[in-house]
């Protein structure tokens, strides 16, 4: 499951990233647990947390190659919402958040950023990803354009800066499974926005 690497800024542009090869990441018993200790220690004593987001997308590589059991933890997508969230991970003071999240064919987000870094590794099926930026104007502070989109496959890995402003939607015929991790939120700075009425709102 080799795929392409990928990062996201708050401009908007999407800049193809150097990927690990899937052999050079083989490991014997890489489990959940290993993986989480080595996103702490790559986290530790970093101020800017963003700026170690290639280590970060090579050790989330290296987990979707190695572990089977990630790759098959999912639910199936809620027929009402078209979406679901399975948190792989869950313990208090725990800063991250660990999820797959599954949509269903068709299914697409609303328009936002994180408020933090983010990697998202596509498992399952396609997704589309389309990216916007910041574009204000004196009666319009909120106004934002789109800047582009990208299809990812099983595979690809995809990387957000706080400030990165994108959509996604599941594209093709069957669901689309994830694997996302997250840094701890600031939830003043994590916006969903409207590019018609140019409104953003805390999400």
């Amino acid at each position: 499951m080799q795929g392409r690497d990928w990062l996201v800024t708050g401009d908007g542009k999407l800049q193809a990233c150097k990927s690990a090869r899937a052999w050079d990441l083989l490991r014997e018993n890489y489990r959940l647990y290993r993986f989480l200790t080595e996103v702490e220690d790559v986290l530790n004593n970093v101020d800017d947390e963003s700026s170690r987001l290639p280590e970060l997308r090579m050790l989330v590589r290296r987990l979707i190659v190695n572990s089977y059991w990630v790759n098959s933890q999912y639910l199936e997508p809620s027929p009402k919402a078209g979406e679901s969230v399975l948190l792989l991970y869950d313990e208090l003071g725990f800063p991250l958040t660990v999820q797959t999240v599954t949509f269903a064919p068709g299914t697409f987000s609303t328009i936002h950023n994180h408020g933090t870094w983010g990697i998202v590794a596509v498992l399952k099926g396609q997704e589309k990803n389309t990216f916007w930026r910041r574009n204000p104007s004196p009666d319009a502070q909120n106004k934002i354009e789109k800047t582009g989109e990208v299809n990812l496959s099983p595979g690809d890995i995809i990387s957000f800066t706080p400030d990165a402003i994108h959509c996604v939607q599941a594209v093709g015929d069957e669901p689309t499974v994830t694997f996302n991790i997250y840094g701890e939120t600031d939830p003043k700075e994590r916006f969903e926005f409207d590019p018609v009425a140019h409104i953003a709102k805390k999400f």
